[in-house]
């Protein structure tokens, strides 16, 4: 009997669940599917809520409708803000995953694809998913000009469509700021790896020293968000970013809550003087 794809393997564990049923999802073999779009999830719904060491935030549905305006910038937003130090940070999410060639990645928030699509050229199994379409569209688009294996589902961090223990490694890169409950978002990343696998975090964070963070600052409250309105047309989710991110706790406080979602092992790297924050954890071996 021949042997399973890798991809088609992981996708096995991936569940569309619209109506309340739970039904098999599998693009895989189908790319036709794949082209005409990802595939639709009743998204989970939830009150405002309060992010512990800052103001509100929207609801995940106002998150939802903010990315979708802003899908057809968001590359070029990224590498015009970040002066294209965001794809030096994806490399290193990458090395801190681990070998990856021939495992199974789920790569949560994955927007317009960029985390999933560095992992599928790196001879990875990667299932990207996200809750915004027109973000899901972009990155199913990039992987077809590419070539890509990677396949792309609609799905909630906080509800993921996988079984437990179905794969290797989970990313999640600037996504976990924006879910109702962080916590219970590692707690799902937990559930679907494997044990002895990695969950990986990348995520913006506030640089320490006072002049750092004072320069920091004016550019994240003052200087982006203009740019951002400029090319995007959108002045909501260029003053929602910087919002957020003074409002992201410090490592040791994520760390700790990486710990309290069951991971062990939690490691941290601040990238470029603090801008961002790479943390790695493992699901312990069964006992």
């Amino acid at each position: 009997e021949p042997q399973e794809a890798p991809t088609r393997r992981l996708l096995r564990f991936l569940w569309l669940d619209a109506r309340g049923g739970r039904t098999p999802l599998d693009l895989a073999s189908d790319r036709a599917a794949r082209a005409r779009g990802p595939a639709s999830l009743a998204t989970r719904r939830s009150k405002a809520y309060r992010v512990a060491t800052g103001p509100p935030v929207p609801d995940p549905a106002q998150v939802e409708s903010m990315f979708a305006r802003i899908a057809g910038v968001y590359d070029l937003l990224n590498r015009t803000l970040s002066l294209g130090i965001d794809q030096r940070w994806r490399k290193r999410m990458l090395r801190a995953a681990g070998e990856v060639r021939g495992r199974d990645v789920l790569d949560v928030c994955c927007g317009t694809g960029d985390v999933a699509l560095l992992f599928a050229r790196e001879g990875a199994s990667v299932v990207g998913v996200d809750f915004t379409a027109p973000m899901l569209a972009h990155a199913v688009k990039k992987a077809d000009r590419s070539g890509s294996s990677a396949v792309f589902v609609r799905g909630d961090a906080m509800r993921l469509p996988a079984a437990d223990k179905s794969c290797d490694v989970a990313t999640i890169a600037f996504g976990i700021r924006n879910v109702s409950d962080r916590v219970g978002a590692l707690r799902e990343l937990a559930r679907v790896v494997r044990p002895g696998g990695r969950v990986v975090v990348l995520e913006f964070s506030m640089p320490p020293g006072a002049l750092l963070g004072r320069l920091y600052r004016l550019y994240f409250t003052r200087i982006l968000p203009a740019i951002g309105r400029l090319v995007s047309k959108d002045r909501d989710a260029y003053e929602y970013l910087p919002r957020t991110v003074l409002a992201w706790p410090a490592p040791e406080q994520f760390a700790s809550e990486m710990r309290g979602a069951g991971l062990e092992g939690v490691e941290w790297d601040l990238l470029t003087r603090g801008i961002a924050c790479l943390h790695v954890g493992r699901v312990p071996q069964a006992s």
